[in-house]
């Protein structure tokens, strides 16, 4: 995994809006379908995901020595184990999937705006995407609303997605657990398989009725891939990087933490060809009666290819009628 190391610098609380910005018009490469809205929830309970788990679906990244994608594996090449226990593979695929992008931005700080590092982050990663994706946008800072119209639940559009992610006003409290939950909801409404997320924010919560365990099994038990991009002001009290750090690392992602604007660019790239290099592995999850969460850990098996990382989530919950109780990682 490369994790990009923070800078600690006063300019960094400009920088927000212009990664938020840059990834929202990247991920502008889907076929926008008609679907019923799904406005600003008031009810906690829609945020349910389904409690049947038929298939565990597991997105696995593999890098070589050098840090290049691995490319051109078998089902033969790799070995999944739940609980310590192989486990047999059901599905495989290798090939490059149209994912569906939840974009979850802050808007709780101070915020600039960097516009020509947006576009240009923008065109790069539309060259890397999938023409096939389709994305929507989640806003938050102390209330959580949809950007696109509520007849539009998906777009391809860049200037839709821009518009989206303007259409929420700087302020408030930060109700971000709240945010990646209703994200949850509308990517449940979708019927593609492969659905990921991508949260900017600086990891603070002081307003959300979810809390962080209960919004992590909700992920994990929808088998949705979270990406997180931190930013962060010297001054903000809240900022908390190890929520955005074990969203990523539990749901088979990565997190980044851009040392310039200008990173931000070469960070969308490498977000876009991460999801595209994946492989799924697939299989059906045993004493599928019994709830609670269940370690995962993918080898793999190539000695023709050298040594090889593999990066998967860490498990997944099978929801029972338990509630979480623990609250976030501190720090």
């Amino acid at each position: 995994m490369f994790v990009r190391r923070r800078a600690v610098d006063s300019r960094l609380k400009y920088w927000t809006l212009s990664a938020a910005l840059l990834l929202v018009a990247c991920i502008q490469t889907s076929s926008g379908l008609p679907k019923p809205a799904v406005d600003e929830q008031d009810n906690q309970n829609s945020y349910v995901i389904s409690e049947t788990v038929n298939l565990v679906e597991l997105p696995v990244t593999v890098r070589d020595s050098k840090g290049q994608f691995v490319s051109g594996l078998e089902q033969p090449n790799f070995q999944v184990y739940e609980k310590g226990l192989m486990q047999d593979i059901t599905l495989f695929r290798n090939e490059d999937v149209p994912v569906t992008a939840g974009l979850v931005v802050d808007h709780s700080g101070s915020m600039g705006n960097k516009r020509d590092e947006v576009m240009q982050g923008a065109r790069a990663f539309v060259q890397a995407s999938n023409p096939q994706d389709r994305d929507f946008v989640v806003n938050f800072s102390d209330t959580v609303t949809f950007g696109l119209p509520s007849d539009i639940p998906f777009t391809s559009n860049t200037e839709d997605l821009q518009a989206a992610l303007l259409a929420t006003p700087l302020s408030g409290k930060t109700a971000l657990y709240d945010a990646v939950a209703a994200a949850l909801e509308r990517l449940q409404k979708d019927k593609r398989d492969k659905k990921v997320l991508l949260l900017i924010s600086d990891g603070g919560d002081n307003a959300s009725r979810h809390n962080f365990s209960e919004v992590l099994r909700m992920a994990q038990a929808a088998n949705v891939v979270i990406y997180t991009v931190g930013l962060f002001d010297e001054n903000a009290a809240d900022q908390n990087p190890k929520v955005l750090k074990k969203f990523a690392a539990d749901t088979g992602a990565q997190v980044y933490f851009p040392m310039s604007p200008t990173e931000v660019v070469s960070v969308c790239k490498e977000i876009a060809a991460d999801i595209r290099h994946q492989y799924t592995l697939g299989y059906s999850p045993p004493n599928p009666e019994g709830g609670g969460y269940r370690p995962v850990r993918v080898k793999v098996n190539a000695p023709s290819r050298g040594k090889l990382s593999v990066r998967t989530r860490a498990g997944y919950f099978l929801p029972s009628k338990t509630t979480a109780q623990s609250g976030a990682p501190q720090g």
